[in-house]
């Protein structure tokens, strides 16, 4: 039997290699995703070697993520349940395909993931590889066989599975798009998060005294420049998030209902995707129309619960992006912000698409407004409102 493993060198996929080759006497095959966490690759790739992994992939898959995966949220505006951007539910679907098409290219029998029971990863994974391939088998061997971290431990010890230096007390994720924070202490959804818990962004209370302005540039729905500089999608981010972190921006700290039923509170430091999508939806604003924009609060709602869910492969995702991706093509311009102690605020927007016209809203006896004009239109406006309140003896 053959098995790809997505592997990140930490003490639950270190186990589940060996569990792998000892249980199912399964050639395991690993596969490591670069999508922007801060790793050091060639250490990881070693230590599955070592644990006799029979090969060993890395893809370096941050800028497809950033284009492919990130900037479709920026588009959608992709906040779950308006606070979370998606960081990590955005690389599920990214590596599950990597997984599937080293599956292919190995000739392996099943994919295993090192996902637990309460979480919607298992979901996002499951799901997009047997949509993308149905003969695979999915094996989650914490959810399946029952695994337990101090058993872990234990296992790991007797086996030579090296040990983390220290234990740790957060379960963390991260990549380009953000960093999501778990376990220790934060399980009390009424204690603050310890300080200790976050290393992007500095607390607003230490942040500089000083506003910080940047100038984000959008075309056609994605940030393509950071103060008038163009940069390639994974720097402008990677920038963007020193930028917002060291101004103490990008802590997100709320319940959130999981896929699963779960209520779980949520700690995220994702300084770059608050920026872009406060900007972004201002842009919108100010170049589409008001029944446009009803509409993509619908649609953008809609596309972000899919994902969110694990329905990347859901059809209806598809062709929600096209409903977006028509609108976005008039989403093009600049908007400046303010970044102060943990504040996002916009502060300027110009573009060529821009429907403000300053000849009619302003307010000097220069405006090209017809006000007199506004009394006919309110007649016609209000006449049934006004009617049937008079029907129902109201006036």
């Amino acid at each position: 039997m053959r098995v790809v493993l997505a592997y990140s060198g930490g003490l639950d996929t270190s186990v589940i290699l060996a569990l792998l080759k000892e249980r199912l006497k399964a050639e395991v095959i690993t596969v490591t995703v670069d999508v922007g966490q801060k790793e050091d690759f060639d250490a990881i790739a070693a230590k599955a070697e070592k644990l006799g992994a029979v090969k060993h992939y890395i893809f370096n898959a941050k800028e497809e993520f950033a284009r492919n995966y990130v900037f479709k949220a920026v588009k959608a505006n992709a906040l779950y349940e308006g606070k979370y951007p998606l960081s990590s539910a955005l690389s599920r679907p990214l590596i599950a395909e990597k997984l599937v098409y080293v599956a292919r290219k190995e000739g392996a029998d099943a994919v295993a993931h090192g996902c637990t029971g309460k979480g919607n990863d298992q979901v996002r994974f499951d799901i997009t590889i047997k949509a993308l391939n149905p003969d695979l088998e999915v094996i989650a061997p914490i959810r399946d066989w029952g695994l337990l971290r101090d058993w872990e431990l234990e296992y790991a010890k007797s086996r030579g599975i090296p040990l983390p230096s220290e234990r740790k007390i957060y379960s963390i994720d991260e990549n380009l798009w953000g960093r999501s924070i778990e376990a220790g202490p934060i399980e009390d959804p009424f204690l603050e998060p310890p300080e200790d818990a976050f290393a992007w962004t500095v607390p607003p209370t230490k942040a500089p005294d000083k506003p910080e302005y940047v100038t984000i540039e959008f075309k056609d729905g994605v940030p393509v420049a950071l103060n008038g500089e163009v940069k390639d999608p994974v720097n402008l981010v990677m920038e963007l998030n020193s930028i917002a972190g060291r101004n103490g921006v990008g802590r997100v700290d709320h319940i959130e209902d999981r896929t699963v039923g779960l209520k779980s509170r949520e700690v995220y430091e994702v300084p770059a995707a608050l920026t872009v999508i406060e900007a972004h939806k201002d842009l919108e604003k100010l170049v589409l129309t008001r029944k446009e924009l009803t509409v993509k609060e619908l649609m953008d709602t809609i596309w972000t619960d899919l994902v969110y869910t694990g329905l990347w492969v859901e059809p209806l995702r598809k062709e929600v992006e096209a409903f977006i991706d028509a609108v976005e093509a008039r989403v093009s311009g600049e908007v400046k912000v303010k970044l102060y102690k943990g504040s996002i605020a916009v502060v300027g927007r110009r573009s060529p698409n821009s429907l403000y016209d300053i000849k009619l809203a302003t307010y000097t006896s220069k405006s090209a407004f017809k006000q007199e004009l506004a009394k006919g239109f309110i007649e016609f406006w209000g006449m049934q409102c006004i009617a049937v309140n008079r029907l129902l003896g109201k006036v």
